[in-house]
């Protein structure tokens, strides 16, 4: 079959060949720098020819028999996506792809579910926040909805589908009624990590756990871009339930409400510059133990782990301070300068994984996001003229991010409820 035809039609392989062919077929994409064409004769049209080719074959085989085949489809998608700009042709091909992702989140086991909400990620993130994408998540948002609330399905498949709930509802949604409806959703998948006894010492992980992480993380992602007033009523319902999952044996949950604290601290004095909280003093006892953790029967990488994190915890309850971070991407620099803005850069590092930096030079909606401008395109010549200081870079970063805020703040404004009913 030539270059730029109609992908091979796969259906009449058996079950079983159909898996061993697709997964060789696949092996080459497993790797995102197996998208990345070396030396300086490669002829750019036709290696997009081609890969447009490979990728055409992986969608049709997202509908085989073979649940195998479709897995195998599905994961070499996300390393296309998450490691390409693939703009044009995803939109041609939008509602096909979000058929596909919705039959196998529908009807597939606990792992093809798993890579289909992937997918559905990264499918928004390719599409950045315009009505294709909002279509996208009219299609899929009641589906991941229902597998998150089923507490029949697998705890890998809800957990996938809360952070998928949650990635694209940020990108997508100008509706207020839904973002609320999302993050109401999530809210009660957390809340079951609370103790119900308030005077319990401790707090047991379950198998659920890893769901309740993920739902806490998504609906905190979706936290940043309420209305001031809804923030406000967050943190007075959960500000004060949040430090009892300090105590749960599960590192990574420790670690979860420890993060979402220091960014609702962040929020509170964000919206009220005298915010006062009553038990501050019981509150950093417990952040400082964790910072200084030496428990012998948790393992070194655990507590060293939890160490770091806790260190800024404590650094931003205590003194409202922000370790900066940079992330460079090419010529580029950016400065992570509070918690919001890290928690927003962890979400999309997560998704995008070996593929962050890529989608931080090209993707026009996380560009946007970060405050990043247009993509640069300069050569090494216009690079060294245009050199600044680290420290000025910095106060241009910073400046550009709050400014961001205030922008956020009135988008806050244009999202908010017409009007308290109470």
């Amino acid at each position: 079959m030539e270059r730029g035809g109609q992908p091979r039609n796969v259906q009449p392989f058996s079950d079983e060949d159909a898996s061993i062919e697709t997964m060789s077929h696949c092996s080459g994409f497993s790797d995102p720098a197996s998208f990345t064409e070396d030396g300086p004769e490669v002829d750019e049209e036709a290696t997009q020819e081609d890969l447009e080719y490979k990728l055409k074959g992986f969608i049709d085989l997202t509908l085989d028999k073979s649940a195998k085949t479709r897995q195998a489809a599905l994961e070499s998608l996300k390393s296309a996506f998450s490691s390409k700009i693939l703009y044009e042709f995803i939109m041609e091909r939008r509602m096909t792809l979000t058929d596909s992702i919705e039959r196998c989140i529908k009807k597939g086991k606990s792992e093809e579910q798993c890579a289909a909400a992937g997918l559905a990620c990264l499918l928004c993130v390719q599409m950045g926040s315009g009505i294709e994408s909002e279509e996208i998540f009219k299609t899929l948002g009641p589906v991941l909805k229902k597998i998150v609330c089923d507490g029949t399905a697998s705890v890998q498949a809800r957990q996938a589908c809360a952070t998928c709930l949650g990635i694209c509802c940020f990108i997508v949604t100008d509706d207020i009624t839904e973002l609320y409806s999302t993050m109401e959703c999530l809210e009660n998948i957390f809340i079951k990590a609370y103790p119900r006894d308030r005077d319990t010492n401790g707090v047991s992980s379950t198998p659920n756990t890893v769901l309740h992480i993920s739902a806490l993380l998504a609906w905190t992602l979706l936290l940043t871009i309420c209305p001031m007033n809804e923030v406000k009523k967050k943190i007075e319902m959960h500000l004060h339930k949040l430090p009892s999952m300090l105590s749960c044996d599960d590192v990574n949950m420790r670690i979860a409400a420890g993060e979402t604290l220091a960014l609702l601290f962040e929020l509170a004095r964000e919206t009220d510059a005298d915010f006062f909280y009553e038990d501050m003093e019981l509150l950093t006892e417990k952040l400082r133990a964790l910072a200084t953790d030496g428990n012998k029967h948790r393992a070194k990488v655990d507590k060293r782990k939890q160490r770091s994190v806790f260190r800024d915890v404590l650094r931003a309850v205590e003194e409202r301070d922000f370790p900066t971070e940079t992330v460079k991407f090419g010529p580029e620099r950016m400065y992570i300068d509070c918690w919001v803005k890290k928690q927003t850069y962890d979400t999309f590092k997560e998704i995008l994984g070996s593929g962050m930096q890529y989608h931080l030079q090209s993707n026009d909606f996380l560009r946007n996001v970060f405050e990043l401008g247009p993509p640069v395109m300069l050569d090494a010549a216009a690079l060294k003229t245009m050199k600044i200081s680290r420290f000025e870079r910095h106060l241009y970063n910073s400046a550009a991010f709050k400014a961001r805020t205030k922008a956020r703040s009135k988008c806050r404004d244009k999202r908010a409820d017409v009007g308290e009913f109470f």
